[in-house]
């Protein structure tokens, strides 16, 4: 897939820069022929203008990273406050009972939660060639069943009230306050221990508002709109700039064999300028979105899974789900 990429990326500049030679030297339209250094100044400008979106592309990945990293603790935290808080010392299948569906209800949360993220997806709009390839490959991998993902935690009336919700995962929070609410009242929990748990519900809505922060607020689209602009108006007037660049090499007409080095290092020049101006875009572009269902998005179903085998160890299971395995080297 990489290789894909780099190949589309390659072969326009490649046919570019050997129509500009052929119209240049064979057509003999020396007109062409662009002075090199206010090109190399519109270079350094498109570089730091990429440069900026990059940053500010990767700033969004780093932030949907550490929001999931925030739940991956932020479940932990609950899980040990729920066998540590609720009904404590009691350990009557009923208690036990309540302690699995308050852990199993979070599980349903985070996997709501992660096909709430990836319910609209750019990707599926208008996907690249290679992109469209790879999510007909691995779409079956990518667990965004809804009722398979979620009834393994959840009644079937809790599951079929959620369902048609706008927001399911903000109520699936919400039932636990109140599973909450209806211990503290039956004496399950006490005030003190209620109040630390809704702390960590608390938070648990602040990450998820984050995250749709993120999901719901595109990087603006006068940067990635206009470096995706300047990037393709620089890479279309490189071959011209290079003409002023090897005047004295190239050969006026049909080149001979002893010309042909220094035609090969003036497609090649080209072509390696072009190639590193339009993978810097393509980089920053990739990376804007970090939950949808790209290569390079936070890997929130393997998260998932590493929550789930870590919470139900803490119950006592032993019948675990394996780890999520990378497909094609990309973990999801």
């Amino acid at each position: 897939m990489v290789l894909a990429w780099g190949t589309a990326i390659t072969v326009k500049p490649v046919v570019w820069s050997i129509a500009v030679y052929a119209l240049y030297a064979i057509a003999g339209f020396e007109w062409m022929r662009l002075p090199f250094v206010p090109l190399s100044v519109m270079g350094i400008a498109v570089s730091f203008y990429g440069g900026f979106k990059n940053n500010s592309a990767y700033d969004r990945f780093w932030e949907g990273r550490k929001i999931w990293g925030g739940v991956v603790n932020e479940s932990r935290s609950w899980a040990s406050a729920v066998l540590c808080h609720v009904r404590p010392g009691d350990d009557s299948d009923a208690a036990r009972a309540l302690r699995q569906s308050l852990i199993y209800r979070h599980l349903a949360w985070i996997n709501a939660l992660r096909l709430q993220l990836r319910g609209t997806s750019r990707f599926h709009h208008q996907p690249a060639r290679a992109t469209r390839i790879r999510l007909d490959r691995h779409d079956a991998h990518m667990r965004n069943d809804w009722d398979a993902e979620l009834a393994p935690f959840l009644s079937q009336e809790e599951q079929a009230t959620i369902k048609p919700l706008v927001n399911p995962a903000t109520h699936l929070v919400h039932n636990q306050g109140q599973a909450l609410s209806t211990e503290v009242q039956g004496g399950g929990v006490n005030l003190f221990h209620q109040i630390a748990m809704m702390e960590i519900l608390r938070e648990l809505y602040g990450l998820q508002g984050r995250a749709e922060r993120i999901k719901k607020t595109p990087l603006p689209r006068q940067y990635a709109e206009f470096s995706r602009l300047f990037t393709r108006v620089f890479v279309f007037t490189v071959p011209f700039g290079l003409l002023d660049v090897f005047k004295d090499r190239l050969p006026a007409g049909i080149p001979a064999g002893h010309d042909l080095p220094w035609l090969i290092t003036y497609l090649a020049a080209s072509v390696l300028i072009s190639w590193v101006f339009l993978t810097m875009e393509g980089i920053g572009d990739s990376s804007e979105d970090p939950f949808e269902r790209s290569m390079n998005d936070v890997p929130m179903n393997s998260l998932c899974r590493v929550i789930e085998r870590d919470l139900r160890q803490l119950l006592g299971e032993s019948d675990l789900p394996p780890a999520e395995a990378p497909i094609d080297s990309i973990l999801y």
